[in-house]
C-alpha cells in the first residue's frame, strides 16, 4: 500500500544534487559567453553632461560599449511601472541606462561588452563621466521636508498616498478613557542572497528567438517584459531559472535594467552574452526595503480594548517606483494583526529619496506594521499595569468570527477578510512553550547572579496566496515516471519535494516516481511567480488539480479495460486494482501507453498501442472528439483573495549590564499555515526567517551619508548574523485549514521573519525598563538609551515631577 506522503516529513529531493556541487547557478553557464561591466554613477544626484567612452575603445579585447543613446525602440524608453495603483501621484521609473541624470550611487550609465569580466572591468574604468551635481535627498524626514526634489516633476517628493478608514476614527478617539502617541522608526536594510543577480542570454538568429537565463523569481515577468522592450513576439521568447542561490524578494522585480540589456546585447552582436552581479553591485544597484517613520495614536478603554486607531507613517521608497506601493499598502493592513481595533484609518506616504529604490524583501512590509501594532501592544499593557498577553487576548479576534472581514483593500485588490484561525489557541500554546507565567521567577534568579533578562512577544497576520493564479502540468510517461511542471520560480523553499508530496498522493504513486520542472517558460507558459509566501498555496493547488485530472483519466481508461465501473477502482503504488480483488489491475504506466494510439512500435510497450494490437470498436475513432491522446492533465488555480497564515513569537533576551551586549537565550515560535504538507520543509523556512529577522533586528541597516554615499557597500561593514548568533528555535505548530483552496493550505515562507523586530524590541524594553521604539538597535544604541533614561530618572528625582516616558532617540524625528 502506497505510504501518505501529505503531511509528512520527506527528506527534500533536491539537496543530494544541491550539496555534492552539482547545482547549476548562472554564473554555470555560458563559458563562450562574452561578458559584461558597467559603468555605475559614483554620485546618488547629478545630470550626465558628457561619457567619452574612447579610452574603453581602446582595450584589446572589448566588443562594443554602449550608452543610452545606443538603445533603440522601447529599449531605451523607462522601465515599466509593474504594479499602478490609484495611490500613485508621481510613479517614476529609470532607464536600462540612465538618460539624462542619475539619482542614486550605483545606477547604470555604461555598459561595456568584452572577452571576458576582466577586460570589461579595465575597460570600464577608462570610461569618463562628467557631471552636473545636484543636490542629494537622504532620508526620510530629509524627503519629507522636501526642500529639495529627486524628481522635478514629483512635488513634495511624494509618490504615492494613500488614506483607508474604518468607521469613526475621529468621534471614538475622543470618547477614549486612555489615548497614547507613538513614534516609532525601522531602518533600511536589504537581503543578501548568497548569489546575486544574473542574466545569460542566447540569440538565435536563423529563428530569431531569444533564450533567456536569470537568477529570477519569475521567469514569465522577464519573458514578457523582455518581448515587450525588444519588439520580439513572445512566442520567439524564453526564459528558464536556473538553480538560483537565494532570492528573498530582490529578484521578483522584472524586468531589471540588466534584463533587458544582456538580451539586448546578445541580438545586436547575435553572440551570447553575460552578466553576473558583484557584490558591492548588489549592495548599490540592486533593491533594499524595510525604511519607515511611524506614528501611531491608539485609544482604548481601562481593560486595554482597542476603541480607535489613527496611524501615519513615511515610507522611503527609494528613487524609483518600479513596484509600485505594494509594500506601503501590506503594512497599512497588516498591521492590524490578530486584532479587531473597531475604528482605524491609516493614512502613508511614499516618498522618493536618492537612494536605491525598494522592492518587497522577506516580510514585504508586514515587518514594519507589526513593530507598529505590537509596540502599541505593549505600550497600553505598560500604561495600564496589565499583563502584556492579556491586553492581546482581549484585542484577539475570537475563532467563531471567522470569516472576519477587516474593512480595508489588501494588495491584491481584494477584502482583506481572514479566511482560518484561532487566535486565543496560539497564544495558549506559545505562553506554554516559552513559560511566560514562570518568567517572574526566572528573573528573579537572574537578578539574583546581576544579569539582566527579558521577555518579549509579537503575534502577527500574514496574507499568503494571492493571485491571480498558477498553474500546473502532469504527464504519466509509459515507463511510470511522472513529470510534474509549474511556472513557479524556486530558490531553495523545496518546491520540487512538495509538490512530489501532493502529485505521488494524488495519483497514488512513489514520490521517487514524481519529477518537477520549476521556472521554465517552455514547460508552462502562463504563470506569475514565486513572492508573498505563495508557492504551496498557488502551485500546490494547481498541480493537486491536474493530477485530479490525471487520475480521473487514468481511471476511465483502466476501467473499459477491466471491464469495470470506476468507482471500483483503487490506485496504489503505480497500479490501478479492483478494490477488494487486487488480481484484477494494471500498471498505471501500461494506461499511459493506452492512453495514446500508435502508428508505429518504438519499445515492447508501445505495441500495446499500436493498430493491430487487441480490440477495438471500428466505429470510434482512436482518440474521442473530447479527448486528447496521452495521460496528462493541465489546470488552473485562481483564488477569489488571499489566504491568511498567522503566528506568535516569544523571545528571552540578556542585556549585559556592563557592555550592552544583546544576547537571545530562547526564542519560540507557533506557527499556523493551514495543513502543513511538509512539516520539516515548514521547519526550515521558519528558522531560516527567523535568522533573518535577527539580522534585522541588532545587525542588519543600510547607512547612507548626507551625500547619499552607502558607507557599508560590504559584508566587511554591513554586519549579518552568523550561526552563533541566531539561537536555537523551538516551534510548535496549529493547524486551522484553509476553507479557500482544496488542500486547506496557507503560505510559511515569510512567517519567521515578521514579528522578530518587535518581539526582540519587546524583551530588550522589558529588560531594560525603558521604551524601545527603534529598531534595529545595537550595543552602542543601548548604551546611549541607558544614559539618557539614566539622565532623565535623575533630573525628574531633582524635581520632583512625574517622569516623561522615555522615547528611542531616532536618526529622523516622526
Amino acid at each position: 500500500m502506497t505510504t501518505r506522503q501529505f503531511g509528512a516529513p520527506v527528506l527534500r529531493k533536491e539537496d543530494p544534487r544541491l550539496v555534492t556541487g552539482n547545482g547549476r547557478y548562472l554564473d554555470d553557464l555560458g563559458h563562450d559567453a562574452w561578458e559584461v561591466a558597467f559603468v555605475r554613477s559614483p554620485h546618488a544626484h547629478a545630470r550626465i553632461v558628457d561619457i567619452d567612452v574612447d579610452g574603453a575603445l581602446d582595450v584589446d579585447g572589448v566588443i562594443a560599449v554602449y550608452t543610452h543613446e545606443d538603445l533603440d525602440g522601447p529599449a531605451g524608453d523607462r522601465l515599466p511601472l509593474l504594479i499602478p495603483h490609484p495611490s500613485i501621484v508621481a510613479g517614476r521609473t529609470g532607464h536600462a541606462l540612465a538618460k539624462d541624470d542619475v539619482n542614486h550611487v550605483g545606477e547604470a550609465i555604461v555598459m561595456v561588452v568584452a572577452r571576458d569580466r576582466y577586460l570589461a572591468e579595465d575597460a570600464a574604468q577608462r570610461i569618463v563621466v562628467t557631471y552636473d551635481f545636484l543636490t542629494p535627498v537622504v532620508g526620510i524626514a530629509t524627503s519629507r521636508d522636501a526642500a529639495d526634489l529627486v524628481h522635478d516633476d514629483a512635488p513634495g517628493n511624494v509618490a504615492a498616498h494613500l488614506l483607508q478608514e474604518v468607521g469613526n476614527v475621529e468621534v471614538a478617539m475622543a470618547t477614549a478613557p486612555h489615548t497614547l502617541t507613538l513614534d516609532l522608526e525601522i531602518e533600511r536594510s536589504a537581503c543578501m542572497p548568497m548569489e546575486g543577480k544574473g542574466v545569460h542570454a542566447h540569440w538565435d538568429s536563423d529563428e530569431q528567438r531569444m533564450r533567456i537565463h536569470s537568477s529570477t523569481q519569475t521567469t514569465t515577468g522577464v519573458r514578457a517584459a523582455v518581448a515587450a522592450k525588444l519588439q520580439l513576439p513572445l512566442a520567439q521568447v524564453e526564459c528558464i531559472a536556473p538553480d538560483v542561490g537565494g532570492g528573498f524578494g530582490v529578484k521578483i522585480m522584472h524586468p531589471w535594467p540588466e534584463e533587458v540589456l544582456i538580451p539586448w546585447a546578445a541580438r545586436k552582436l547575435d553572440h551570447d552574452v553575460k552578466w553576473t552581479e558583484d557584490r558591492r553591485e548588489h549592495f548599490t544597484s540592486s533593491a533594499h526595503e524595510r525604511g519607515q517613520l511611524q506614528q501611531v495614536t491608539v485609544g482604548f478603554d481601562d481593560d486595554g480594548r482597542l476603541l480607535a486607531l489613527d496611524v501615519k507613517f513615511w515610507h522611503d521608497n527609494g528613487a524609483y517606483l518600479p513596484y509600485g506601493v505594494i509594500v506601503p499598502i501590506i503594512t497599512a493592513t497588516q498591521l492590524l494583526g490578530p486584532y479587531k481595533p473597531q475604528n482605524y484609518r491609516v493614512e502613508f506616504w511614499s516618498l522618493y529619496t536618492n537612494t536605491v529604490l525598494v522592492t518587497p524583501y522577506r516580510g514585504a512590509g508586514r515587518p514594519q506594521g507589526c513593530f507598529a501594532m505590537e509596540r502599541t501592544m505593549d505600550a497600553i499593557a505598560a500604561e495600564l499595569g496589565i499583563d502584556r498577553t492579556e491586553v492581546r487576548s482581549r484585542n484577539f479576534i475570537q475563532p467563531e468570527e471567522m470569516p472576519y472581514d477587516q474593512g480595508l483593500l489588501f494588495q491584491d485588490g481584494r477584502p482583506l477578510k481572514y479566511d482560518s484561525g484561532d487566535f486565543p489557541a496560539s497564544l495558549a500554546k506559545l505562553k506554554a512553550l516559552v513559560g511566560w507565567d514562570d518568567f517572574t521567577a526566572y528573573r528573579q534568579e537572574a537578578e539574583a547572579q546581576g544579569r539582566k533578562v527579558g521577555l518579549g512577544i509579537g503575534c502577527y497576520v500574514e496574507g499568503t496566496g494571492v493571485g491571480p493564479y498558477e498553474g500546473g502540468h502532469v504527464h504519466v510517461e509509459t515507463s511510470g515516471r511522472v513529470n510534474v511542471a509549474t511556472g513557479l520560480t524556486t530558490q531553495g523553499q523545496g518546491h520540487q519535494t512538495i509538490l512530489a508530496q501532493i502529485v505521488a498522493d494524488e495519483l497514488g504513486v512513489s514520490i521517487e516516481d514524481v519529477f518537477v520542472t520549476t521556472g521554465d517558460t517552455r514547460r508552462m507558459p502562463y504563470a506569475v511567480g514565486t513572492f508573498a509566501s505563495r508557492g504551496a498555496v498557488m502551485s500546490g493547488n494547481a498541480v493537486a488539480l491536474a493530477a485530479r485530472a490525471v487520475r480521473a483519466k487514468a481511471l476511465r481508461i483502466a476501467a473499459d479495460a477491466l471491464e469495470v465501473s470506476e468507482a471500483d477502482l483503487q490506485i496504489e503504488d503505480g497500479t490501478i486494482s479492483v478494490k477488494g480483488a487486487p488480481h484484477a489491475s494494471i500498471a498505471l504506466s501500461t494506461v499511459a501507453v493506452m492512453s495514446n494510439p500508435l502508428r508505429y512500435a518504438f519499445d515492447e510497450s508501445a505495441k500495446a498501442a499500436t493498430q493491430f494490437a487487441g480490440a477495438f470498436d471500428p466505429d470510434k475513432p482512436p482518440v474521442a472528439d473530447d479527448d486528447e491522446p496521452g495521460l496528462e492533465g493541465k489546470d488552473f488555480y485562481s483564488p477569489t483573495q488571499a489566504t491568511f497564515a498567522n503566528g506568535m513569537h516569544a523571545a528571552i533576551v540578556e542585556t549585559d549590564p556592563v557592555t550592552a551586549e544583546i544576547r537571545i537565550l530562547r526564542y519560540c515560535v507557533i506557527h499556523d499555515c493551514g495543513t502543513v504538507v511538509n512539516p520539516m520543509i515548514v521547519e526550515g523556512q521558519v528558522h531560516g526567517g527567523v535568522a533573518q529577522g535577527v539580522g534585522g533586528a541588532l545587525y542588519e541597516r543600510m547607512a547612507y551619508d548626507e551625500t547619499g554615499q552607502l558607507l557599508n557597500a560590504s559584508f566587511m561593514d554591513f554586519l549579518i548574523p552568523y550561526a552563533s548568533e541566531v539561537p536555537h528555535i523551538e516551534t510548535d505548530h496549529l493547524e486551522t485549514p484553509s476553507p479557500l483552496n482544496p488542500l486547506g493550505i496557507k503560505g510559511a515562507g515569510e512567517a519567521g521573519t515578521i514579528p522578530v523586530s518587535a518581539v526582540i524590541a519587546s524583551a530588550i524594553e522589558d529588560a531594560e525598563g525603558f521604551p524601545i521604539r527603534s529598531m534595529p538597535i545595537s550595543p552602542t544604541e543601548l548604551w546611549d538609551l541607558r544614559r539618557e533614561h539614566a539622565a532623565a530618572a535623575a533630573a525628574t528625582a531633582a524635581s520632583g515631577t512625574t517622569p516623561t516616558p522615555t522615547t528611542t532617540p531616532t536618526q529622523e524625528s516622526a
